[in-house]
């Protein structure tokens, strides 16, 4: 296929739809074209000429033609993005798509540019491939390409509306398709409905409606008017001869009503698939029933099965409450004005809504006021040109328009969760993103939000439109799609991952249930290499497979044993990896047995003994002239083995000194030390009662108790969680820990996002990555832990496997990215397209609740119960860690209580009352003292 479009020199930004792209309009005199096939190309050329005027206006590159050299290399684990519509309507997305994942949005401009094959994987569906697109890159360049062969898309979505010129095609497309889409026609029709939006947002969102009759013919609502107190009154009509007199005494009976009451004027206008806009609306004062009768005959006429007429109260803007600035100085009469507000809400995180953007538009009030014929302005001018200067007032109605809009938003989730895979155009469709109209009314002078309507796209473009009004002086981009971006890459990457083969080497302990429970949301075939015959998730996974490791200095043995297993089985695995310390090595092994990517044996070594990691990083300043170097993270350490060791390291080492075991986890038997005397005294005490696993399992004693000493680093300790595919960054969080009780060193309290300002962010960043580097860590999920000294950063340890304890749950919770899930993809080849600065969505801040420390408050105050309670209603998030309750001398946490808030401040005196309340704060175990880093 080669490229349609001829390069022009100039283009004329004051573009029409050609009729020929109308139903009813001119066909070509050509014969050798169908019109058919000419109308196809008409449209598709005007939306390319409108894409390149609108990139002009935005101050961007045209689309450079790159159709002569089809692309290559694309295969089924890349992430496709792709959009089917107009580019108007869809420009903010496909800009911050650029942004998020460039190269990945895709602008398709014609269905022809698409194709549907039946699927490899799910049989009754199908994939769509896509041979044709305008790609996105950042900072908005785009490139016109084709691709041999095609890419598969993984995220589909479009305009699937009725009124739309490649609506039909694109709800043709995305019916029963393998891949997540955006929505469908069968959601659009639901969306569009504005009897059942409006009936969802009344009964279910409990968001105030302007008092609505319906009259309904032959059609299936999901809702029913049930109540007296509800706003929407529906009656079904048997057909639409002779429903005069019935038309009449329901007329007449809501008009007179007390709802109508307040209300002067009243609206009669269509609902259903095929009516948008303003099409065959009429105004009528209320008084003339009969005129409003006849509007509703009229339409009566022409309505078809599953559509309805809506009569309802005009609700009219609340009243300036003094001339806005721009009147003052003119005495001369004004028109009334009315106020609509516009808002789009995405479906984000974990399936909840979040509005995303507001604007508003001013028109004349005694027109219908529509979302093409006004200037888009922001809430606080608009409101401020409406008399209101309040900073807490504007605050207080920008809180009622994201609570009403969101509980709108969930209606309809809701409601759509129950549909049948055929009632939603197939099992991957769902809405994604909706628009809700309102407008301030006041009922005896107070302000009151109504909402008129939901929407598809109407409310995306115009706070499109007003980033780009917004764009000409600087103004913050991209707020309005960048959750709805975020959501689609979040599906298009779970669908790649589903049904993948992944080997996993080691359970874990309780802390670890949660990748299980992951593993089986994802729809990921999880096969278990576990020491435990008996252990929980042996009945969690597609296959167990029960092998002794415990010994891990017998790995080499372990590996060619697990690969015979793994051959034995049949099992055909796209992955393999490991969450748990003592087995990432092994893992290591078994990988470079079976050919599967991951980090070199090597390299997992070295990261996995403490010693050697600093030893490696300092011998490394030799190399070469790049600076800095890893090793000036290295901290002084020696390795400890005997009491001789002992003696020697501590006449090479600068006092106090940490001594730690060299394979453990947890920070279990870390302690500071003074002298030389104090060394022996704690080598001797470790080395009498963890010899191995079976004295603590879990914390790396198969691999032996041998232990370490390495100089004391004064500063603030953080944990750096990375993603590394290839070599290359693709995601970095840090975390903060607060102070510990030395000379132990268990966590006490976090925080996330960090407390550091960017800079100091950065210089932790980047040596975590430099020292994972530096030990040949170049694919997979690392947790880094540093101290921040006044020099710089400088390395504890390197954790050669995803982060632990909370660390997971709150980075997906404050950024959106599952580390959990990024680690299987790098496993199994496929890069995680991460956000490179996710903004958080919130602040948490956690305590560690210890056995010896609070064995008592949490078999009462704090117990099992009550903790789960305050964490289902929000006040709290858990963190379970440990299945069993217990006080001993060598300690994990048993559990982490966090609160959050939009403020770190905030999350922090939330936390430090619950904990006076439930009696984990003490003198022993001053929270207040933990949290006084978090400032």
């Amino acid at each position: 296929m080669g490229p349609l479009f001829p390069h022009q020199t100039s283009r004329v930004c004051c573009l029409e739809l050609p009729a020929l792209c109308c139903p009813g309009g001119i066909q070509p005199a050509a014969e050798s074209i169908s019109p058919e096939d000419a109308q196809a190309r008409a449209c598709t050329a005007y939306y390319y000429d409108l894409l390149q005027c609108t990139l002009q206006q935005e101050g961007l590159p045209e689309t450079v033609d790159l159709t002569k050299e089809p692309r290559t290399g694309f295969g089924p684990s890349d992430v496709t993005i792709c959009v089917l519509g107009s580019p108007t309507s869809y420009l903010s997305v496909l800009l911050e798509g650029g942004n998020q994942c460039p190269g990945n949005m895709l602008l398709c401009l014609s269905p022809t540019w698409l194709s549907k094959v039946p699927s490899e994987s799910h049989p009754g569906e199908s994939s769509l491939l896509v041979f044709k697109a305008v790609t996105f890159q950042a900072g908005g360049h785009t490139t016109l390409e084709e691709f041999a062969p095609p890419r598969h898309v993984t995220y589909f979505t479009g305009c699937f509306g009725p009124c739309k010129v490649q609506g039909q095609s694109a709800a043709e497309l995305a019916r029963d398709l393998d891949c997540p889409t955006g929505g469908s026609g069968e959601l659009a029709r639901l969306l569009e409905d504005k009897l059942l939006t409006r009936q969802l947002m009344d009964q279910q969102a409990h968001v105030a409606v302007p008092p609505t009759l319906a009259f309904t013919f032959k059609r299936p609502l999901p809702l029913r008017s049930v109540t007296e107190e509800q706003r929407v009154r529906m009656v079904e009509l048997s057909g639409r001869e002779g429903q005069d007199n019935l038309l009449q005494e329901e007329i007449a009976a809501f008009l007179q009503s007390s709802t109508m009451e307040p209300y002067n004027q009243v609206v009669v206008k269509p609902s259903g698939w095929r009516w948008n806009g303003t099409q065959a609306v009429s105004f009528h004062v209320k008084s003339e029933q009969g005129n409003v009768l006849q509007a509703v005959l009229a339409l009566l006429e022409t309505l078809e099965e599953e559509e309805s007429i809506l009569l309802e109260a005009f609700i009219p803007t609340a009243h300036m409450i003094q001339p806005g600035p721009l009147e003052t100085s003119n005495t001369s009469p004004r028109p009334s004005l009315a106020l609509r507000i516009c808002a789009v809400v995405c479906r984000f995180r974990k399936d909840r809504p979040l509005l995303s953007k507001v604007v508003c538009g001013v028109g004349r009030a005694d027109k219908p006021l529509k979302h093409q014929a006004t200037v888009p302005q922001t809430l606080e001018s608009s409101l401020r040109q409406w008399g209101l200067e309040d900073e807490a007032q504007i605050a207080a109605i920008h809180a009622q328009i994201k609570q009403k809009a969101e509980a709108a938003m969930e209606a309809f989730m809701d409601m759509e969760a129950g549909l049948s895979a055929e009632q939603r155009g197939g099992r991957r469709g769902q809405t994604d993103i909706i628009g809700v109209d309102f407008i301030l009314s006041s009922e005896e002078q107070v302000l009151q939000l109504v909402a008129l309507e939901m929407n598809s796209h109407l409310c995306l473009e115009t706070c499109s439109v007003f980033e780009s009004i917004g764009r000409v002086v600087g103004a913050p981009v991209g707020e309005v799609a960048y959750p709805l971006v975020e959501t689609m890459l979040r599906r298009a990457q779970c669908h790649l991952m589903e049904g993948k083969h992944v080997l996993v080497i080691g359970a874990g302990g309780f802390s670890k249930k949660f990748i299980w429970e992951a593993a089986r949301d994802y729809g990921l075939k999880i096969h278990l290499v576990e020491s435990d015959p008996n252990h929980f998730a042996s009945q969690l996974v597609q296959t167990f497979i029960h092998y002794d490791t415990m010994d891990h200095r017998r790995d080499e043995e372990h590996a060619r044993r697990v690969v015979e297993l793994v051959q034995e089985r049949g099992l055909h695995l796209d992955g393999c990896l490991s969450y748990w310390d003592d087995c990432i090595v092994l893992t290591a092994l078994v990988c470079e047995g079976l050919g599967l990517r991951c980090s070199s044996p090597n390299a997992m070594r070295v990261a996995k003994q403490k010693s050697r990691t600093h030893l490696h990083l300092m011998r490394r300043r030799k190399e070469g002239p790049r600076w800095p170097s890893a090793a000036l993270y290295a901290v002084p350490c020696c390795h400890l083995e005997s009491h001789a060791d002992v003696e020697r390291a501590a006449s090479h080492i600068n006092f106090p000194g940490v001594m730690k075991l060299e394979y453990g986890a947890g920070a279990v038997g870390v302690k500071l030390v003074e002298d030389a005397q104090q060394c022996h005294l704690h080598f001797e005490k470790i080395s009498q009662d963890l010899q191995d696993d079976s004295d603590y399992v879990g914390i790396g004693l198969g691999w032996g108790n041998t232990m370490l000493l390495m100089e004391y680093v004064s500063g603030t300790e953080h944990d750096v969680d990375l993603v590394i595919y290839e070599g290359r960054m693709l995601g970095a969080f840090v975390s903060d820990n607060g102070p510990t009780r030395v000379p132990n060193f268990t966590e006490t309290a976090a925080c996330m996002p960090t407390c550091l300002p960017p800079d100091r962010e950065a210089q932790l960043i980047r040596a975590a990555y430099q020292c994972c580097l530096g030990c040949g860590l170049t694919d997979g999920v690392f947790n880094v832990e540093l101290k921040l000294t006044a020099a710089g950063p400088k390395l504890i340890e390197i954790n050669p496997r995803m982060g632990g304890f909370y660390l997971r749950d709150w980075i997906q919770e404050i950024y959106g990215v599952d580390i959990m899930l990024a680690s299987v993809m790098v496993a199994c080849g496929v890069a995680p397209l991460l956000p490179a600065r996710a903004p958080p969505h919130t602040n948490l801040v956690g305590v560690m609740c210890l056995g010896s420390q609070h064995l008592q408050v949490l078999k009462s105050t704090a117990n099992q119960e009550m903790l789960q309670a305050l964490h289902e209603r929000g006040i709290i998030r858990l963190n379970r860690l440990d299945d069993e309750l217990a006080s001993n001398e060598y300690e994990e946490p048993y559990c982490n209580v966090a609160c959050a808030s939009s403020s770190r401040q905030e999350a922090c005196l939330k936390l430090l009352g619950i904990c006076q309340v439930l009696g984990i704060d003490s003198l022993h175990y001053p929270v207040a003292h933990f949290l006084s880093h978090f400032k």
